[in-house]
């Protein structure tokens, strides 16, 4: 163990300690916020040459009658269609793209497919893309609010064929709100930005490999070291983006790692994200340096997933109809085999959307379950994985943890409560929101914490996107349940951690949610992502 690598790993430590929100005061952020003057929530290079992609809804996509599948289709593996433009333009739309824009009064703003805290989307989409007929050979810049690609840099002619997609993250869009806690939201942002390209290329019958490759290397390959092409007027640290997560595609076969190629051309200037900030958080900047190392890619269990039963809910409707509750129906109780079925679909697998991120960094699940027939209220625990491992073993000691009778997941319980002091925990614990116990159940991520930091400082960045990565897939099992979900960034860490008698770091929550029946805001209004483009009516 290098001594830069200890400085590092202490760094992480001090960072996620003074970003923890407790009941006496909140993480470091601003203390006023400028709605008129949020960072643009689109990047774009001016200069440099676009082109316009298909959308997966278009009415002659290839794309489209796979849309109007049911969603459990993908658990049976889709033949691959062959990588060509409508193929590309569907894989973006279906995970980075639009949705919606919806508008209240003179406010107005988008959804997109990938969730974001606060909606603020700090995750920008590249393709290097060799042999795509329609694409010239280069780095393309993906841009959600026209959907189109921008070419950033023209590669020299020849190499072998190959897609890879690449994520980075304009840190800035968070900070601004959310302050030093922002690095942390970033991380579940690229997570659920992963899970949400693997749905994405499950639909297409494509594969998605990471590429375990330094943040560093990655970024030159993405031009984003060229200081230059990002200009400030106040604050560099406002310009500048990092970078996050390689994937190679693959069309019935694994995507090798990404091939160096050769740039004949560089394209554009990066537009401005915010001129004049108001405030600076540099620990956003200290933790980026620290976790920049790459980390090997882990193992997943061996086995794959069962194919479920029809759940009556398509693709389309459940990759492009995702939504945040904001509120739920308090008196909706969830049925007991589809929340058997949900926890069932947590488990890690060899199947999308786990194999995009395969780790071995164990994240159990903390359960507050409030309303689901023929599971008493109380707080439980959900291994994800042996039993024998994870945190389950530690609580053993401190609580009887009984499996609960009848159901094939294997949820321990913990306690169980009267429903209205269950509802005031789970409300106190998760920043006095609502949503934490007007839902049918919520629920905290306990990753081994400091068996990771041990490991590498990068395994900070690796915990949060598997957390996201966890929040993804409940969000599409809402989803497909006719329910919806919510991630939870706010709570209060050493009280969760008090809450089941933890004294140490070695288990630590990092990301929470919430899923039951929303009650949808009528005074918002809804229109289309991509006004006049002819598409495919999707079946509910």
């Amino acid at each position: 163990m290098t001594n830069e690598a200890e400085r590092a790993r202490g760094r992480v430590r001090d960072y996620h300690r003074r970003t923890m929100h407790r009941f006496a005061g909140y993480a470091a952020g601003p203390e006023t916020l400028d709605w008129d003057a949020q960072p643009s929530p689109f990047r774009h290079y001016e200069g440099a040459p676009r082109v316009a992609l298909p959308l997966a809804t278009d009415i002659d996509s290839p794309v489209a009658a796979r849309l109007r599948l049911d969603w459990r289709m993908l658990d049976t593996g889709l033949p691959p269609l062959p990588c060509t433009l409508d193929a590309l333009g569907a894989l973006l739309h279906l995970a980075l793209g639009l949705t919606a824009w919806k508008s209240t009064g003179p406010d107005r703003w988008a959804v997109r497919a990938n969730p974001s805290s606060g909606n603020l989307h700090p995750v920008e989409g590249w393709v290097f893309a060799v042999g795509v007929p329609g694409l010239e050979d280069g780095l393309w810049h993906y841009l959600p609010e026209v959907h189109a690609l921008e070419l950033r840099a023209a590669f020299e002619p020849g190499g072998v064929p190959g897609l890879h997609l690449a994520l980075s993250s304009v840190m800035w869009r968070e900070a601004w709100k959310y302050g030093e806690r922002a690095f942390r939201y970033c991380q579940l942002d690229a997570g659920h930005a992963a899970a949400a390209l693997r749905n994405a290329a499950a639909v297409l019958g494509w594969s998605l490999t990471v590429q375990p490759l330094a943040a560093d290397l990655l970024a030159a390959a993405l031009g984003l070291d060229r200081m230059p092409d990002f200009p400030a007027r106040r604050d560099p640290s406002t310009e500048v983006e990092e970078a996050e997560l390689l994937f190679g595609a693959g069309m019935g076969d694994i995507a090798g790692p990404l091939p160096v190629r050769t740039v004949a051309r560089w394209y554009g200037r990066a537009s401005t994200i915010d001129a004049y900030p108001m405030y600076r958080w540099p620990v956003m900047d200290e933790m980026a340096e620290a976790t920049r190392d790459a980390l090997p890619r882990g193992e997943l269990p061996a086995q794959g997933r069962e194919v479920a039963p029809p759940c009556g809910r398509s693709v389309g409707h459940v990759l492009l109809g995702r939504r945040s509750a904001q509120r739920f129906d308090g008196r909706h109780i969830m049925v007991r085999d589809e929340f058997d079925g949900v926890l069932e679909r947590l488990q890690p697998c060899r199947a999308a959307p786990w194999d995009a991120l395969p780790d071995d960094h164990r994240i159990d699940l903390l359960l507050f379950v409030h309303r689901v027939d023929g599971v008493a209220p109380g707080v439980y625990l959900l291994p994800r994985g042996p039993a024998e491992a994870g945190v389950l073993p530690l609580l053993a000691s401190l609580y009887p943890l009984t499996r609960v009778d009848g159901l094939r997941s294997d949820l321990r319980l913990l306690a169980t409560m009267a429903p209205a002091a269950l509802a005031r925990l789970a409300r106190s614990l998760h920043c006095h929101q609502d949503i934490a116990s007007t839902s049918c159940f919520a629920l905290g991520m306990l990753c081994e914490f400091d068996a990771a930091l041990e490991r590498a400082p990068a395994a900070y960045r690796a915990l949060h996107r598997q957390a996201g990565l966890i929040g993804q897939q409940l969000y599409t099992e809402a989803e497909a349940l006719g329910l919806r979900g919510t991630g939870i960034g706010c709570f209060f860490d050493d009280a969760v951690h008090e809450l089941l008698g933890l004294e140490d770091e070695r288990f630590r929550t990092l990301y929470h949610f919430t899923m039951g029946r929303a009650i949808d805001d009528a005074r918002i209004e809804t229109t289309p992502a991509y006004a006049g483009a002819q598409q495919e009516p999707m079946a509910a």
